[in-house]
């Protein structure tokens, strides 16, 4: 059990370093030219013989041999036999995706998809100039000859009783030798004893095989290159004499023919692979992993020693030996506290990765998407190594293909509008990230055309978005592009036009508690500008009371606090209140009402206001007074009780009670929709 852990250990690295040399591939792939160096295309050929190195040594014999036709075309690039051509490159992006999800389906025990597999080997081979592979015609029927004896070998392979525990799988042999010809295996099985004497982990069986077709006898010895040298192996040709073996018991025969990608039908394909797996548990989900730098480790490791050093001073005071002094215990508490910050940092860092993981994946979907509009695009990526919270950085990859691909099909222009413009044939799209105070900020640049605003006020009015004789400024007319349903496209097409895609990104930024706005100048270009916070587990929030409860809101989302007079607030409807803030009027949240609770005042004009805003919108939220500001600990409500209205999590105080966090999209959202949560209370 030990060994296959470990093996299923090992393999989960070969699959992380397979997709990392794809992407070193496609990069490479993407950087190559007319005028491609010799060592560019050495570093991809590197990346292709490394996977399919790996790939052979774990047995997955069909991405190997997917893999050997791709290394051969990048072998004849590198030795100068083949030129680099825009159809090569094509193909071996499309090869690369390929291999990607071969490995994706490998990993998760999944079928392949033979069709797409045959056709893109049927591509190689074109450009390699070998003859595809098709259906030939029958012969003429010739008179009857005597029937000559069938090429290929009789196998007979008796292994050593340990086989299984030394992590050999014979299952694995069988695989190997289906790829070289139609066979046939006979299992002996007079040594099983009975089951209650059984052995898991001993191998009692031995098996005769039929191996037919013209194979060379060095395939056969490099498949059985693992045996253990106490194993019966006899390789003859067939019709030849094998040394006699103990009459077979109950010998089951497994027949496997010979498969070829271009003829077999797709289902046919993955029988063995089935077969194999069978009797095979199914695998748990697999919870995420992350490599971490060994100097981040090397970090935590040392603050824990402070930290047990620190315990050590401190346990004397807690069992009444300590030296008593008052100046002593408190600069252990001061020390304690400076130990444990910089441990939560450092255990925070763990979590960081560069933010190059998500920007890797667009130079493709430009050079793909620029392809099919008839653009020339260059793209350029500036702060890759800006590091942020993984589970933003996952969360954050589909947004930024929104904008990607809406900067492409509507802000670049075609070659021709921009000569005609004075602009350059190329246009170019920037993606740029960097930190700016606790927050990361990404940005989308292009030099296209920018927003047409006449256009956008236009279609907002023709939609019923806003008002006929409502004025916007400049700022908000931009902002118009993210409301629902918004669009400016005249066609629907499978790149934009539906307006879903602008929405979605403000929503998923707002979730991930950031936010989105953009600017734009008629005929010089966008700019959408992305403000992130740096992790999603710890949250930089304002504690307010009202009445017993403490309840914290973030810090991104308040404006500011105030204190209203009464002639400044006026009730709507003889329900809704509104204040006056400068020349805007807005709504106010009475917390206390929203969830239930008793407060110390219920007056506005008693009480404080915390202007909050989301999704472009600000209320008042009316609390009984300001607490400290403190970073938070962020607990799942969701998992740990159930999902609330109004509340985004939980946390706990420095004095063991705990707080809820507020959900301010959700809050401002409730207003206007006139939903309420009743007794919710911190336990």
């Amino acid at each position: 059990m030990t060994l296959d852990i470990e093996m299923a250990e090992i393999a989960k690295v070969f699959f992380q370093e397979s997709r990392e040399g794809l992407d070193a591939m496609e990069s490479g792939l993407l950087s190559l030219g007319a005028t491609a160096d010799a060592e560019s295309i050495n570093t991809i050929f590197r990346a292709a013989h490394s996977i399919k190195g790996g790939a052979a040594t774990f047995g997955f014999a069909e991405v190997a041999a997917f893999t050997h036709g791709v290394e051969t075309l990048l072998d004849e690039m590198r030795n100068g036999i083949r030129p680099v051509t825009a159809e090569a490159i094509q193909t071996l992006l499309q090869a690369c995706d390929c291999m990607r999800d071969m490995i994706a389906a490998t990993e998760a025990e999944q079928p392949l998809d033979q069709t797409r597999i045959g056709l893109l080997n049927a591509d190689i081979r074109q450009i390699l100039g070998d003859p595809p592979e098709a259906v030939q015609a029958p012969a003429p029927v010739a008179p009857a000859a005597p029937a000559a004896p069938a090429a290929g070998w009789r196998i007979v392979f008796d292994p050593v009783p340990d086989l299984l525990r030394l992590r050999n799988e014979p299952t694995r042999m069988f695989h190997e030798l289906a790829l070289l010809g139609s066979l046939a295996a006979c299992a002996d099985v007079s040594r099983l004893p009975p089951l209650e004497a059984l052995d898991p982990e001993v191998c009692y069986l031995k098996w005769d095989i039929n191996l037919l077709g013209q194979i060379p006898r060095k395939k056969i010895e490099e498949i059985f290159d693992w045996v253990d040298p106490g194993c019966r192996l006899e390789i003859v040709a067939l019709g030849e004499p094998v040394p006699a073996t103990p009459a077979a018991a109950a010998s089951p025969v497994l027949t496997i023919p010979t498969q070829s990608p271009a003829a077999a039908p797709a289902p046919a394909a993955d029988t063995l692979r089935g077969a194999a797996r069978a009797d095979a548990v199914p695998k748990p989900a697999e919870a995420g992993s992350i490599r971490v730098a060994t100097q981040k480790l090397d970090s935590i490791i040392n603050l824990v020693g402070e930290l047990l050093i620190t315990q050590s001073m401190l346990s004397g005071f807690a069992e009444g030996t300590g030296p008593g002094e008052p100046d002593l215990l408190r600069k252990g508490l001061q020390q304690l506290a400076r130990n444990t910050r910089e441990l939560q940092e450092s255990v925070m860092r763990i979590r960081m990765l560069p933010i190059s993981f998500a920007f890797n994946r667009f130079p493709r979907l430009v050079h793909d998407l620029s392809r099919k509009l008839g653009k020339k695009v260059e793209i350029k990526l500036v702060g890759e190594n800006t590091e942020l919270d993984k589970t933003v950085l996952e969360k954050i990859s589909d947004p930024l293909v929104h904008l990607v691909r809406n900067s492409l099909d509507h802000g670049l222009e075609s070659p021709e509008q921009r000569v005609a413009a004075g602009k350059s044939d190329t246009g170019t799209l920037e993606l740029a990230a960097f930190h700016e105070g606790g927050n990361i900020i990404i940005e989308v640049r292009d030099d296209g055309a920018g927003l047409n605003k006449p256009r956008i006020l236009r279609k907002a009015r023709e939609r019923g978005l806003i008002a006929e004789d409502q004025d916007l400024t400049d700022e908000q007319i931009d902002n118009l592009i993210f409301m629902p349903g918004f669009s400016t496209a005249e066609q629907v097409s499978d790149v934009s036009g539906r307006g879903v895609g602008m929405d979605v990104v403000r929503r998923n930024i707002h979730d991930l508690g950031g936010a989105v706005q953009i600017m734009s100048r008629e005929g010089q270009g966008s700019t959408v500008r992305i403000r992130l916070p740096l992790t999603l587990a710890i949250l930089d929030g304002q504690l307010v009371r009202v009445g017993r409860e403490i309840y914290i809101i973030s810090l991104l989302a308040i404006v500011e606090t105030i204190q209203v007079a009464a002639d400044r607030v006026n009730t709507l409807a003889g329900r809704t209140e509104v204040f006056r803030l400068r020349n805007e009027f807005l709504p106010v949240v009475k917390l206390y009402e929203h969830f239930g609770i008793e407060p110390d005042s219920t007056s506005v004009a008693e009480g404080l206001l915390v202007v909050v805003e989301a999704d472009g919108k600000r209320v008042g939220v009316l609390v009984d007074d300001l607490l400290s500001q403190q970073q938070v600990v962020i607990k799942s409500l969701e998992s740990n009780f159930k999902p609330v209205l109004g509340i985004a999590g939980a946390t706990i105080l420095g004095d063991g009670k705990v707080a809820l966090i507020i959900d301010v999209p959700d809050l401002i959202r409730s207003v206007a929709s006139g939903r309420r949560t009743n007794s919710v209370r911190a336990a």
